[in-house]
């Protein structure tokens, strides 16, 4: 009996002494662990960056938070970004404000070509957010091609291009990505992606695409993304998708089975999506892409040619009246630093404002001149509501914002940069009950890190890196709008990052405990 007792009691203090060395525990929150499993209230221990118990835990720890009335789920994971410069910024508060504990970046065919020095770089600047990246296509065939030609590479500029894929690969790019409607990936035919693609494939990478059409032409480019992930024999995340433009309203359900028929017949194919009906791109977008072929020479040449000019021209008000539109009222400028008081209004306001018309051939003047002048980003209204709840429910859309870092009051930028996530949560779990509440936190966690295989991460479980956020699901919002865009998300008082609080009651705490995610097969 003694004997028990003693032994018994040696147990206690084992269970203590391991306790005590808890660096934090989240108590008396509701779990949702990332998986899509129904929620539970327990306790979540932290030590050395790792969750190292969930349960009922007595023991006190150096740090505790109390998730009263709160959830507690894996740190969201975001794999369409542009937060490339996160070494210059590295606090990443825009982010993290609304629960991104790690990000993707180098989307859209746009990303660094030395993998290496991106992650010296993080770690001697040392960051808040975890980051991993891809390889941008335009960034490689700029480099291999020297400009925005519209030809094939050659068989040596080929051999250049699939290099620098290759080297990325080897040094910790997740992937190849695409933006096929930018210069000079534009130019590009599918034969070029495939070849590249196979350099990702030994590397169990994925090929990330902004695919070339999202508006009515969007089975086009989805044949092509299939054909990328059916010969390179890849993964394929189709990058925020949308169908753009009112001709090609109500058509989510016609693109999401021609999805689930590529999958049926073998491919391994996912999408990501941002919560809002509006997008975010340059205003070089307005303007047709062959006038920069040979690049910005080519362009103010044509410029000064009025004959070419005035063809230009009769070419862009067809290709709006296409679209059933008759003024460029829907492009409002987030971004002109050559004229910052056109920041937040729409082409027509500006256009009169600066040219005292709102004509559609003064808008198109006004257009050209922004280009003329280092262009401009915008934000543009184009989408459908309908479309974007039914792609959201499908089980295999991620929530991506596809922003970039934030410099809190400047410009006029998209609002998913503050609120994406927050959004998700509030308005379409909350209240409009698009998702529950599990569905939609494993869409931002272990979705996308299980697809873009960032390993230990997206899901509540023991041994995995403490990236955690908790919110209040009453509270969660997003006061970020179009017009008024720099608030940061609301009712996200608490986010750790590899176990470490950043942002603490509500604030960022300063912390910069984030890493950069290698990629290794």
């Amino acid at each position: 009996m003694k004997q028990t007792l003693l032994a018994l009691l040696c147990v206690g203090l084992t269970v203590l002494a391991r306790a005590e060395n808890y660096d934090l525990i989240i108590r008396n929150g509701r779990l949702v662990d990332g998986s899509g499993n129904p929620a539970f209230f327990a306790d979540l221990a932290v030590k050395a960056g790792r969750i190292a118990a969930i349960g009922r835990i007595a023991a006190p720890a150096a740090t505790e938070i109390d998730a009263t009335g709160m959830i507690v789920a894996p740190g969201f994971v975001d794999v369409h970004t542009h937060a490339d410069e996160v070494a210059e910024m590295p606090r990443a508060e825009n982010f993290l404000r609304m629960g991104v504990t790690t990000v993707v970046v180098g989307n859209c065919g746009g990303s660094t070509l030395e993998m290496r020095k991106f992650f010296r770089e993080i770690e001697t600047n040392r960051i808040s957010i975890n980051v991993a990246t891809l390889i941008g296509h335009n960034t490689v065939r700029e480099q291999a091609m020297g400009g925005s030609f519209d030809r094939a590479p050659t068989p040596e500029e080929m051999a250049k291009m699939k290099a620098l894929v290759e080297r990325a690969m080897a040094e910790g790019a997740v992937g190849l990505s695409t933006g096929l409607i930018y210069l000079p990936g534009v130019f590009s035919k599918p034969d070029e992606i495939v070849e590249l693609a196979t350099a990702v494939t030994p590397y169990d990478g994925i090929y990330a695409s902004h695919m070339r059409y999202e508006n009515s032409r969007i089975y086009e480019a989805l044949e092509e993304v299939f054909r990328v992930a059916r010969e390179a024999k890849l993964r394929v995340e189709v990058s925020h998708i949308k169908l753009g433009g009112e001709k090609a309203w109500g058509q989510a359900e016609k693109v999401l089975a021609c999805i689930e028929q590529a999958r049926a017949e073998g491919l391994d194919i996912t999408q990501d999506q941002y919560a809002y009906t509006a997008s975010s791109t340059t205003m070089r977008q307005l303007i047709p892409d062959d006038v920069f072929d040979g690049g910005r020479k080519k362009f103010l040449e044509l410029l000064a040619d009025p004959v070419a000019k005035a063809k230009l021209a009769a070419r862009m008000k067809e290709k709006i009246r296409a679209r059933g539109r008759e003024d460029y009222a829907y492009a409002v400028i987030a971004s002109y630093q050559h004229d910052k008081s056109l920041n937040g209004l729409n082409i027509v306001e500006a256009t009169k404002q600066v040219r005292g018309s709102v004509s559609l051939d003064d808008q198109i003047e006004m257009i050209l001149e922004i280009e003329k002048n280092g262009s401009a980003s915008g934000v543009f209204h184009g989408m459908n509501e309908d479309d974007l709840q039914k792609f959201m429910r499908h089980p295999n859309t991620m929530i991506a914002c596809d922003s970039g870092l934030r410099e809190f009051g400047k410009d006029v930028p998209h609002p998913r940069g503050y609120g994406n996530n927050a959004r998700v949560l509030g308005r379409y779990v909350r209240e409009l009950k698009v998702l529950r509440l599990e569905d939609a936190i494993r869409k931002m966690s272990s979705l996308p890190a299980n697809t873009f295989r960032l390993k230990q991460r997206g899901q509540l479980r023991e041994g995995n890196w403490a990236d955690v956020v908790v919110f209040d699901p009453a509270t969660v919002s997003d006061p970020a709008t179009y017009t008024d865009p720099h608030h940061y998300a609301v009712g996200i008082p608490h986010v750790l990052v590899n176990g470490v609080p950043v942002i603490q009651n509500g604030e960022h705490t300063g912390a910069k405990p984030g890493l950069g995610l290698r990629h290794l097969p």
